[in-house]
Parts: structure tokens; sequence; C-alpha cells
């Protein structure tokens, strides 16, 4: 120990030891996040059709419903971008992948009862061959095949489609994102990198050939097969909950991820990756884990949509869908996980009231203005301005209610980049 202190050297004195928070301590969000959504689905159930006084329509809930779904790719689209510094164009495709892997299993098992349903009455009891052959030419007699592609191989197990939702998406990236990240493809490239790769995947479903109905898409998915005894209200209040808890999870596991050591590398890749690199961190490692993880929840995210849709299409997957995507959290404010929840939110229910015919049309006597046709004209406009004036988005405004502050800390007030400066600290700190 030293005379003039009494301690041992080296030691740091107990007044500067870092102060160990909770992970709610540090993620106070989402405390009033989790709250907010349990309150907004307990009124949306205690006004569904289903479950409370019939004041939501059905057409309502599901539109409630696949707001939340989006909200969850939202989340996603934050963390890869807003925080991995990674503008991903093709993140929509994930959602579409997932969509598709559980619509196959919903369009197989459907229409295997209608299949047994109609040779229920032959002289002969039809052979599981008769019954597949049946139910190939019932699902694929519109882009004129009658067998069965390679990719619906496992369409008629559900627990290995549930198992596709998260594969193939996770695969895709896990592929592309290897191939461009090790060959140091970054910013502006790699977003069109992103996006090249969802137009070819949007060209391809496009095709017959495709396995996938080409453009006609997968459709009726909103009828559950051995639900038919089931009201589409009751189905609308499972899937919304189902989302609902969904995009909680999502929640939870993003705050975990963006607030400990993970989240401080994370960040570090987005404002310094050749810093980062430097210090010894592989970069690489880390993007290809968020993108191959937010590609994951995108594709989740995608299976509890399209039910609720009742349709996909290959037009689902195009690259306008991201590039709206990118708009939402633009929005809302990227780098901030509610910030993507508001923007996702807010836009799509707009778009919903906008394109749905809820927005009136304004007369100017030489010109009617149809919401219908200028909503796009707007979100765009709505997209560059808040791009110039408000970079922080509709999230900002949570941070000027919160009126949220770096936190207090003390130690040494270094000089350098990303050290505790003097006007951080507390208040007698700043005296001096």
């Amino acid at each position: 120990m030293t005379a003039a202190t009494g301690r041992s050297p080296g030691r740091a004195p107990a007044a500067f030891a870092p102060e160990r928070r909770s992970f709610v301590a540090q993620n106070p969000s989402v405390v009033w996040f989790l709250a907010i959504l349990a309150l907004f689905c307990l009124g949306v159930t205690l006004m569904a059709e289903a479950t409370g006084t019939g004041a939501l329509s059905t057409s309502m809930v599901k539109t409630l419903g696949k707001t939340l779904c989006l909200c969850l790719v939202a989340l996603a689209m934050d963390v890869v971008w807003g925080y991995c510094g990674i503008l991903s164009l093709g993140h929509m495709a994930f959602f579409g992948l997932g969509g598709y892997a559980i619509g196959m299993w919903l369009m197989y098992a459907r229409t295997e009862i209608i299949v047994a349903e109609n040779l229920s009455g032959a002289v002969l009891p039809p052979t599981e061959a008769e019954i597949r052959d049946a139910i190939a030419r019932q699902i694929f007699g519109v882009v004129g095949s009658d067998e069965f592609p390679a990719i619906w191989s496992f369409a008629d197990s559900l627990v290995l489609q549930l198992a596709m939702v998260v594969l193939v998406p996770g695969l895709l990236a896990l592929v592309f994102g290897w191939l461009a990240f090790r060959s140091r493809v970054t910013g502006v490239y790699l977003s069109i990198l992103t996006q090249a790769m969802t137009l070819a995947l949007s060209l391809y479903l496009l095709q017959n050939e495709s396995g996938l109905r080409g453009n006609n898409g997968l459709s009726g998915l909103q009828n559950l097969p051995g639900l038919g005894h089931v009201s589409q209200a009751t189905i609308s209040i499972a899937f919304f909950w189902a989302s609902a808890v969904a995009l909680a999870a999502g929640y939870l596991l993003f705050a975990w991820l963006v607030s400990g050591k993970m989240g401080s590398v994370i960040r570090a890749v987005r404002d310094d990756e050749a810093r980062l690199r430097f210090l010894g961190y592989h970069v690489e490692s880390y993007k290809l884990f968020v993108f191959t993880l937010t590609a994951v929840v995108a594709g989740i995210a995608g299976a509890l949509y399209y039910p609720q849709a009742g349709i996909i299409n290959p037009a689902e997957i195009a690259p306008i869908a991201s590039i709206y995507l990118a708009v939402w959290v633009a929005i809302g404010g990227r780098g901030r996980l509610y910030g993507a929840v508001i923007g996702a939110a807010f836009v799509s229910l707009l778009s919903s009231w906008f394109t749905g015919g809820g927005a009136p049309d304004i007369d100017l006597g030489v010109y009617t203005v149809q919401w219908t046709d200028w909503w796009l004209v707007l979100l765009g406009l709505s997209f560059v301005l808040v791009t110039l004036f408000a970079p922080k988005g509709l999230g900002g405004l949570i941070d000027l209610i919160a009126e949220r502050r770096a936190p207090a800390r003390v130690g040494d007030l270094g000089p350098d980049n990303g050290a505790l400066r003097r006007e951080e600290g507390p208040p007698e700190e700043k005296a001096r």
C-alpha cells in the first residue's frame, strides 16, 4: 500500500469503480414499451368482435395484427441499419420467404382436406398417391402443372415448414452475408447488392417454373386447415396476440443485444469499422451475425403476417417493399428501437387509411386530389423532410418528452475520441 493513500497501487478508488446497472436500468424504454403494448392488446381484445364489444371489426383487428408484424420487421431493420450501419434493401425478401414457407403448408393442408372430402364418395377408397396427385392438380392447375415441385417436399409437415420459416431466410442471409462481408463490400455498394438479391428473387418467383405458382402466388391463407368451424373473428384475435407476443420477444431480444458489449461493438462497426478492425475485432463475424439474426426475425414476422393478409405473391418481395421498410425506420428514427416501431406503425396505418378510401378527396376545382394516387408522393416527401430537418425522426419526440440526457458518470475526462468528456460529466466536474 502507498503511504499517501493507504491502498494498493493500481487499484481504482471506490468512487471511480464502474457501476453495474441492471438490464432494465440500461433500457428503461423496454418497460414502457411492454406496458404500452400490453394495454394496447388488452384494449383491442375488449373491442374485438370475438372477445369484446365488437367496436373493432375483424378486418381492423387483422390490420392491427399485420401492423404489429411490420413493427417486428422494422425492429430487425433498425438493428441492422440504425445500430450496425448496414443499409440492407433486402430484408423484406426474408420477410416474404417466411410467408411463403408457412403458406405452402397452409395451402397443402387445406387442399388435402378438400380433396379428401371430394374423394370420400368414391366406390374404392383413394390411395395416398391418388390423393397427392389430386392435391397437386388442385394447387398447380392454375399454372398448367399437375406435379409437386421439389421445394414442396416437406409441405405436408407443419413442423418442417415452421423450421423452414427460420432456416430459409437464415441460410440465404448467411451465404449472402458471408460472400459480401468477406469481400469487404460496404456502404452503397452493399445496399445495391442486397437490392439486386431481392430483385433476382422476385423475378425468379414470378416464373411459373419457380414452384410457387408464379404471379398467382399462394392464396386463401386465412383459412386455417381443420378450423373451418372457427370464425375469422376468433382467428384474427388469436393471430393478433401471436403477433404481439412475437413483437415483445423481438424487442426484448434486440434491446438485450444492443445494450451490452455486443451493442458497443455493433455501434463501433457503424461508426468506425476500420478502427475496430485495428483493435483486433473480427468485424465480418459481427456483421454476419447481425445480418443473419435480423433475417431470421424478419422471416418469423412474415410467417405471422401473411396468414392474416390471406395471400402472398412475388410483388411482396419486390425491391420497393424493402425501400418502404427503410423509409419507415427513417421516419420513426433509426438507432432507436422504439423509433422503428413508431415509424412502422404510423406509416402503415396511415397508408391503410389513405389507400383504403378513409381520407376524403380534395376538390381543387381544376383538379381533384385522390389520395390513393398521391399517397406515395406524400410518403416520399415526408421521408425527404425528415431526413433534412428531423434526422432523429418521430422517435426524437420521445427523447424531447423524456428529456433524455447522457448518464452522469465520473472518471477520467480524457480528450480522446470515445473517452468521457468534461461536458458529459456531472455538474461538479463541469465547474472545475
